[in-house]
């Protein structure tokens, strides 16, 4: 019987670095490194290949990167240029086949139908992914790709050859074919969870899918675990999600900005950005949080109900109310939620909310037209109070681990 696959996989091999050596050819072949921001001894938020076999990985600052590598060359991250690319390797790999769901940024999977779930053809596809990207995003745009019955399991095939790699599992080669991973590069499996396994006597990936579904729910203590186990044994499973419930931006504070003052400025500055983003949805929020970590007291929060709402002006008011209940020392970072979020023609009005129809009030369309003129003449061309000390570039609209901005967030 041959073997049969139902989903296609591929991550683009060390994405940021990528992009910059396709950017710039002369630094194709080089080490380079992908810096949190344009600062004074920012950390690398991405290497190439080149600079990974020299030792430098992420998260190591310049003076250590460049310990390890001397001629490494730093570019700082620039976010929107990663969107762009996102949609050109959508673009170029739908020539191929469907791109089913983007998992983030660089990750991407396919659904396969009917003779392409036959591994032959099946590889043969993952072979003209790998050169549609090559060819139509530019050569430095290398992707590995994995093949299996699950979106899980094609995930990991994809992890086990990089760069420009091209592998496959299925539920008659496991355990033997994946026996020797750590369990921390299977997908689901935290840093927390690797205790929890320990503790219950799962140190392998054999003895990890040797579970029964009852085992691994226990494990976790809740169904996630036998969702996890399932999904490793080749089987569909629908995993739910909490997107779009939220909107939040975060930011770590650079010098000149770590103070109170200059964190204020900052958790300011994120309320500006939610709001316009909260437009462009059209959804309103019935919730404000803020939070913010310091180096000595750790992590504090605050949180305000609201009308529901989509207007900056009433997100600043019930931002001024809620800074005064976090006391910061050191401060870290910053960061405010907005949450409760509705779309704003679904939304039932509050017995004693001043809206007194279904169309915006005359703030909400206020906040409107100064969007449309600051997407129409740069960022921050209309300003709503004053800004940081320190301008970092994107803040607010920087790439999370599970959502990609949309271009217009880099315009407000």
């Amino acid at each position: 019987m041959s073997i049969r696959v139902r989903y296609l996989f591929f991550d683009m091999n060390s994405y940021f670095a990528s992009v910059a050596q396709n950017e710039e050819p002369a630094l194709r072949g080089c080490p380079v490194g992908v810096l949190t921001t344009d600062a004074p001894n920012a950390a690398c938020i991405a290497v190439s290949y080149e600079a990974k076999a020299r030792g430098v990985r992420m998260g190591l600052r310049q003076h250590e990167a460049r310990a390890l590598c001397p001629e490494i060359v730093f570019r700082p991250a620039k976010h929107d240029v990663y969107v762009n690319y996102h949609h050109r390797i959508r673009k170029a790999v739908d020539q191929v086949i469907p791109i089913a769901q983007a998992h983030s940024v660089d990750e991407f999977s396919c659904r396969l139908m009917g003779q392409q779930e036959r591994l032959e053809t099946a590889l043969e596809l993952a072979c003209q992914v790998q050169e549609v990207l090559l060819a139509k995003v530019g050569p430095a745009m290398r992707a590995s790709v994995g093949l299996a019955p699950s979106v899980t399991l094609a995930k990991l095939a994809a992890e086990l050859k990089k760069p420009l790699g091209i592998n496959w599992l299925h539920p008659s080669v496991l355990p033997q074919k994946i026996a020797d991973l750590p369990l921390g590069d299977i997908p689901g499996v935290s840093k927390g969870m690797l205790a929890r396994l320990e503790r219950a006597g799962v140190t392998d990936v054999p003895s990890l899918l040797a579970l029964s579904p009852k085992q691994a729910r226990a494990i976790w203590r809740n169904v996630v675990g036998e969702k996890v186990l399932r999904a490793l044994w080749g089987e569909e499973v629908s995993w739910d999600t909490q997107s779009g419930k939220t909107i939040g931006h975060s930011q770590h504070l650079t010098g000149k900005n770590r103070t109170p003052e200059g964190a204020r400025l900052v958790a300011r500055r994120l309320i500006v950005k939610a709001g316009a983003r909260l437009r462009r949805q059209g959804q309103v929020a019935r919730c404000l949080h803020l939070s913010a970590r310091c180096y000595q007291t750790g992590r504090q929060g605050a949180q305000r109900d609201l009308l529901p709402t989509q207007d900056t002006f009433t997100l600043l008011q019930a931002f001024e109310a809620l800074w005064p209940r976090v006391t910061l020392t050191t401060p870290k970072s910053v960061g405010v939620t907005l949450s409760g979020l509705s779309l704003f023609d679904d939304q039932i009005q509050d017995l004693f909310e001043p809206r007194n129809s279904e169309a915006p009030t005359s703030r909400e369309a206020l906040c409107h037209a100064l969007d449309g003129l600051n997407r129409r003449f740069g960022q921050d061309t209309i300003r709503f109070g004053e800004l940081p000390r320190h301008r970092v570039p994107y803040t607010g609209a920087k790439i999370a681990f599970n959502r990609v901005p949309d271009l217009l967030d880099f315009d407000e």
